[in-house]
């Protein structure tokens, strides 16, 4: 059993899963908040490698993800920092990347480095799983995760094709489009996610668009965990040491849930 595994082995608990960017705003405040998010609550924790094209990211991440790479982050420093995360947490740790970053370092090189470094999954938004074999592979040698994701138009056949190949937990996105705080969630979401519960029994977590307890109590009341980013990097930007909005919010999301 993975370490993400024992995450929905727990009884009546819903997940909590946390995205930040690794060195955003600088490598010093992700080894501060990653063990902030944790003692808050936090049951997993997603480690986003920046990257300059990320597609499936909204404002708020790609600029994110800009000002990373403008501090010097790479791939090789994301493994260096998740290895210094590692020794200050118990919680599973992702990395939330693109496959270029993952092709260029080498399939076999990176999860073998990222499981060296302490890492439990990959998530990858724009690598399908019928063309995730190579990486897959890899993967499962060094016992990491590979977690897929589904969105609101996605076919019974790819449904059913995810179910089969994502391990951990199965990434919904909650809408047609990209990341960023909502003020509402779409109104067929239970349907979604009741949809493809008909095709699977592996844990579901909902992200995208989820920015306050309201829509993380909603989300709670189909799926098995609730995935928050776009508002932490916000409240993440304005803040230092010790996090205290971060961490209230935090607490308010798992107080809900």
């Amino acid at each position: 059993m993975s370490r993400i595994d024992t995450v929905f082995q727990k009884p009546h608990h819903k997940a909590l899963i946390a995205y930040v960017t690794i060195g955003y705003p600088s490598i010093e405040s992700t080894l501060e908040i990653v063990p902030a998010l944790a003692e808050s609550g936090c049951d997993i924790v997603e480690l986003g490698i920046p990257f300059s094209d990320p597609l499936a990211d909204g404002t708020t991440i790609q600029e994110a993800s800009f000002q990373a790479l403008k501090n010097g982050i790479t791939p090789q420093k994301c493994l260096d920092i998740a290895q210094k995360l590692r020794a200050k947490v118990d919680i599973p740790l992702i990395f939330m990347t693109y496959y270029n970053p993952v092709l260029h370092f080498g399939l076999d090189s990176f999860c073998a480095a990222a499981s060296q470094a302490g890492i439990d999954g990959l998530i990858i938004p724009d690598l399908p799983p019928d063309e995730a074999t190579a990486l897959d592979t890899n993967a499962l040698k060094q016992g990491i995760d590979l977690i897929f994701l589904l969105s609101p138009n996605s076919t019974t056949e790819r449904i059913r094709l995810v179910a089969k190949k994502s391990r951990g937990f199965i990434y919904l996105v909650s809408l047609t489009g990209v990341t960023g705080a909502r003020e509402n969630l779409p109104a067929g979401l239970e349907d979604f996610v009741n949809k493809v519960k008909q095709e699977t029994t592996k844990p579901l977590c909902v992200g995208f668009g989820i920015s306050t307890p309201d829509q993380a109590q909603r989300v709670s009341n189909v799926a098995d965990g609730v995935i928050v980013g776009s508002r932490l990097i916000q409240l993440i930007r304005n803040e230092e040491t010790p996090y205290r909005q971060t961490r209230s919010f935090v607490n308010s999301l798992r107080d809900v849930l």
